[in-house]
C-alpha cells in the first residue's frame, strides 16, 4: 500500500545537537539527520532557528568568519538534500550589510529560497533588534536565482500528488498578523516555524496553543521545531519543543529538555485538510494575496508503505482520560441547555419519554434529571413511560424500573401487546413477525408518547442516537420521531462513554449500579420474543459491529474519504479484530443503508449539534433522498483487490 496516494505526507520536526557558533559541527549534525530521515522516506523537515550557527551567538553574529562558514556549510547541507527538502535557520548577510534571520530552503542538492524572519522580539529577554534586521520588505535574488522574500511558497511536486508550504520564524508565529495566515491563503497547506523559543513557567502550554490555533486558522498542517538545551543557557533554557499539528488538533509531540537530538516523525492528511477547507466557506471565501513568489522543488517518489500516525479505532471518543471527562461534561450541558431552551419555548413543564432499558434511552433520561434540575423542576417534571411489549425481556424492562427508582422519578408501565394484536389483526396481518409487526411495535409506542405528552403538557425528549441515523436503524415517523431529539448528534461509541462517565462521576450509588446493568446489556431493539427470556435480537448480529459503523462514518462525513482510504485506515485502526473481508463487509451494510435510508435524515426533529459530525438536514448534512449508493458499492467489491476508485 502507498499511503501517498491516500494523501498522507511525510515530515518531521528536528532539535539537533548544536554546537555554539560552530557550523561545521552543526552542518555534520545536520547532515547526519537528513541521511536518517531520507531513510525514513520524508518528505519535508524543519530544523530550528539559527540552528547552523546556535540562537545564543550574541555579538558573535558580528563575526565575518562565522557568517563565511555557515554560507559554505550551508552549501554542503543542500547538496546533502537529495530526496528530502530541509528547513535550515542560517543567518545571512545582504550585499548592503544588513543581517538576516533566515530559514533557508534545501532540496534538489541545492539552495531553493531563503524566508526572512519578520517580527524581531526585543523585549523582555529578547534582543533580536540588536543583531537582525526585519525581512518582510526584502526581495532579492540569490546567485542561483533563488529568491530571499518572506511572502513566497514552496511546492514539492511528487507523482502522488504536490504540496506547497510556507514558512514562519518563531516570533512570527507570536505576532498581531502572522505570516501564516497569508501564506495559507495563498496556497501553502503546510506551516513550518523554526523556533527559539525559551522555556518559562506555563510557556509550553501557551507554545502548544498558538500552534493549535495556527493550524486551525489556516487549516494547515504546522511543523514546528525550537532550539534545545544545549543553546547557552547564561540567562535561558530552551526545551526542544516539537510539535506537528493539523488543523487545530496536535498529532505528534516531543519530549522537552532532552541534552541529546530529538526527532520528531510522523505524516499530515492533506486529502482531510484539502477536504476541510473546501468545507469551510469562510476559508474559501477569504481575500487571496497576489503578490507571492513561488519555488517548485521535485520530492520523492519514494512509496510510503506505512504509517507512522496512529489511526483512532474510535475517532468520536478521546483516548486521553482528562479530554474525556472534559468532553463528557460539555456534551451534556448542551444537551442538557438545549433541553431545557426547548422547555421554556413551549412553556412546558413536563418531559415525557420512552424508557426501554436500553443504552439511548438511559442517556437521554439522564439528561432529562440534568434539565430538570437546571430548570429547578421536581421530579415528577419528568413522565417516564415504559411500553413492554411482544419482545421486551425481563432484564430490559426490569432496568427501566430500577433506573427510575434510583432517582425518584414514577414510571408508568402501559403494555402494548393488546393494543398491537388488535391492529394488527384490523390490518389482517395476524401470525407474522416481519418488518410490520415490528414497525407496528415501534409506531405504537411513539403514538402512546406524544398524546401521553399532549395529556400532561409536556414535550417528547427523542433518543435515537447519530449511528442509528447513519444507519436508519430506527422506523420512519416513529422512534425517529420527536418533539426534541438530545441524542441525535451522539454516536453509539459516545453514548456507551457518557452513560459509564456519569455512573463514575455523577451518580450515586444505587444509579450507577443500574447504569453498568444497561451498559453490561446487548443492544436490541427488542421487537422480537425473547428465547428462554433473555434478548432474541441483537442490533450488532444483524448490522455490524457500531465502532466500525462510527469509524466508517467520521471518516466518510467528517474527513471526505473515498472508500479506499477508508479501508485501508479500518485495517490499521482495527488490525487484530476484524479481517480485511469483514471491514469490507460491514462497509457495504454501512454505505448501502446510509445511502438507502437518508430519507428518514431529511425529517428529522430538532435536536443539539454535540461535535463535529451531524447528520440534520438544516446543518451539516444535505443530501437528495434519490442517490445510488451503486457507484461506491461497486468501489468497496473491489477493495481487495485493490481497485478502488
Amino acid at each position: 500500500m502507498n499511503y501517498a496516494e491516500l494523501g498522507f505526507i511525510r515530515v518531521a520536526a528536528v532539535a539537533p545537537e548544536v554546537a555554539i557558533a560552530d557550523p561545521e559541527q552543526n552542518a555534520r549534525a545536520i547532515v547526519g539527520h537528513i541521511a536518517e530521515l531520507e531513510e525514513a522516506a520524508v518528505q519535508l523537515a524543519v530544523f530550528p532557528e539559527l540552528c547552523l550557527t546556535g540562537y545564543t551567538c550574541e555579538d558573535l553574529f558580528f563575526s565575518q568568519d562565522l557568517h563565511r562558514k555557515s554560507r559554505a556549510q550551508l552549501e554542503l547541507i543542500a547538496a546533502s538534500c537529495h530526496t528530502l527538502t530541509a528547513v535550515v535557520g542560517v543567518p545571512w548577510v545582504l550585499d548592503d550589510g544588513r543581517l538576516l534571520n533566515c530559514a533557508a530552503v534545501l532540496a534538489n542538492g541545492e539552495i531553493r529560497g531563503m524566508v526572512p524572519k519578520s517580527a524581531h522580539p526585543n523585549y523582555g529577554e529578547f534582543y533580536d533588534r540588536r543583531w537582525f534586521v526585519p525581512g518582510d520588505d526584502i526581495h532579492q535574488t540569490l546567485v542561483n536565482g533563488a529568491l530571499i522574500a518572506r511572502d513566497q511558497l514552496f511546492t514539492i511536486t511528487t507523482a502522488t500528488g504536490n504540496v506547497s508550504f510556507g514558512i514562519e520564524i518563531c516570533e512570527d508565529l507570536w505576532a498581531p498578523e502572522p505570516p501564516g495566515i497569508r501564506h495559507c491563503l495563498a496556497g501553502a497547506e503546510i506551516i513550518v516555524n523554526l523556533s527559539a523559543s525559551n522555556e518559562l513557567i506555563g510557556k509550553s502550554e501557551y507554545r502548544r496553543d498558538l500552534v493549535h490555533m495556527a493550524s486551525a486558522r489556516g487549516i494547515c498542517g504546522y511543523l514546528y521545531a525550537s532550539c534545545g538545551p544545549l543553546e547557552s543557557t547564561k540567562d535561558l533554557v530552551f526545551g526542544g519543543h516539537l510539535l506537528i499539528a493539523e488543523n487545530g488538533v496536535t498529532i505528534a509531540e516531543g519530549e522537552r529538555f532532552s541534552l541529546t537530538a530529538q526527532t520528531l516523525v510522523t505524516e499530515l492528511d492533506l486529502a482531510k485538510l484539502r477536504h476541510d477547507r473546501m468545507q469551510n466557506t469562510t476559508f474559501t471565501n477569504a481575500k487571496r494575496p497576489v503578490d507571492y513568489a513561488r519555488a517548485t522543488i521535485n520530492g520523492s517518489g519514494e512509496p510510503l508503505e506505512k504509517l507512522q500516525r496512529t489511526i483512532d479505532a474510535q475517532p468520536f471518543v478521546p483516548t486521553d482520560e482528562a479530554h474525556l471527562n472534559a468532553r463528557a461534561t460539555e456534551i451534556l450541558h448542551i444537551q442538557t441547555t438545549g433541553l431545557a431552551r426547548r422547555m421554556l419555548a413551549a412553556g412546558s413543564s413536563t418531559l415525557t419519554i420512552g424508557l426501554s432499558g436500553g443504552l439511548d434511552s438511559t442517556l437521554a433520561f439522564l439528561v432529562c434529571l440534568d434539565t430538570a434540575a437546571k430548570l429547578q423542576y421536581p421530579a415528577t417534571a419528568i413522565a417516564a413511560i415504559t411500553m413492554p411489549g411482544p419482545g421486551t425481556s425481563e432484564h430490559t424492562r426490569t432496568s427501566a424500573h430500577e433506573l427510575c427508582n434510583a432517582t425518584g422519578v414514577s414510571l408508568q408501565e402501559i403494555p402494548i401487546d393488546a393494543a398491537i394484536a388488535q391492529h394488527l389483526k384490523d390490518l389482517g396481518h395476524e401470525d407474522e413477525t416481519d418488518v410490520v409487526f415490528e414497525n407496528a411495535q415501534a409506531r405504537e409506542r411513539t403514538q402512546i408518547l406524544f398524546n401521553y405528552a399532549n395529556k400532561v403538557g409536556g414535550i417528547v425528549v427523542g433518543t435515537g442516537d447519530l449511528s442509528e441515523l447513519a444507519l436508519g436503524w430506527c422506523t420512519y415517523n416513529a422512534d425517529h420521531m420527536a418533539s426534541y431529539n438530545v441524542n441525535a448528534s451522539v454516536p453509539k461509541t459516545m453514548v456507551a462513554y457518557l452513560v459509564r462517565w456519569y455512573a463514575q462521576h455523577r451518580a450515586q450509588d444505587a444509579l450507577a449500579s443500574v447504569l453498568e446493568r444497561v451498559l453490561n446489556t446487548p443492544i436490541s431493539p427488542e421487537l422480537l420474543a425473547p428465547k428462554d427470556g433473555a434478548i432474541s435480537q441483537e442490533t450488532e448480529a444483524i448490522i455490524g459491529p457500531y465502532e466500525l459503523h462510527d469509524f466508517f462514518l467520521y471518516h466518510f462525513v467528517r474527513t471526505g474519504a473515498g472508500m479506499a482510504k477508508i479501508f485501508e485506515l479500518g485495517k490499521l485502526a482495527f488490525a487484530g479484530k476484524y479481517e480485511p473481508t469483514e471491514l469490507q463487509g460491514w462497509m457495504k451494510v454501512f454505505f448501502g443503508r446510509f445511502f438507502s435510508q437518508q430519507f428518514k435524515r431529511t425529517t428529522l426533529p430538532p435536536g443539539p449539534k454535540v461535535g463535529s459530525v451531524s447528520l440534520s438536514p438544516r446543518g451539516d448534512w444535505r443530501m437528495p433522498d434519490e442517490a445510488s449508493a451503486a457507484a461506491l458499492l461497486a468501489d468497496i467489491d473491489e477493495l481487495l483487490t485493490g481497485q478502488a476508485r
